[in-house]
């Protein structure tokens, strides 16, 4: 049968089967095992692990880590580097940058009277230090500027 203008007519695609190569005839598209010597009956033989060599012991190592402690201008809670305790540090104010950088300014506008020493008494301009209160050691410092 030709289509109409000459061509033949065009035909259908092959089957997946046909083009994969499947025997479309066979049940299965992989050959059934040989069943082999009757072994009903028998046990098979028992699996033997064969003893290997004895483990050595392992050190285990607990190592903590301890995250960076950020010193503000407040008390904070830490485990001392020098005594190795839970602390809660104390705190000592000294003078810094900010605090004489306001008394030049305040001396600028004037405040020579006795007016310009007040930032070395106010804690919100001087530096913070903080110790710990069983060692007493320097654990950080807060630069205010």
């Amino acid at each position: 049968m030709s289509a109409p203008g000459g061509l033949p007519a065009p035909s259908a695609p092959p089957s997946y089967e046909e083009a994969t190569g499947i025997n479309v005839n066979y049940p299965y598209p992989y050959p059934a095992p040989d069943p082999g010597p009757s072994t009903k009956g028998t046990n098979p033989p028992p699996y033997v692990v064969p003893p290997g060599p004895a483990p050595n012991p392992v050190a285990v190592q607990t190592v903590y880590v301890q995250q960076p402690v950020v010193f503000y201008d407040r008390p904070v809670q830490m485990c001392c580097p020098s005594c190795n305790k839970m602390i809660v540090t104390r705190l000592t104010y000294s003078s810094g940058a900010l605090a004489w950088l306001s008394c030049g300014g305040l001396c600028l506008l004037g405040c020579i009277a006795g007016c310009c020493l007040i930032p070395f008494c106010m804690d919100a301009l001087r530096d913070v230090d903080h110790f710990c209160p069983n060692c007493k050691a320097l654990v950080g410092s807060y630069k205010r500027l």
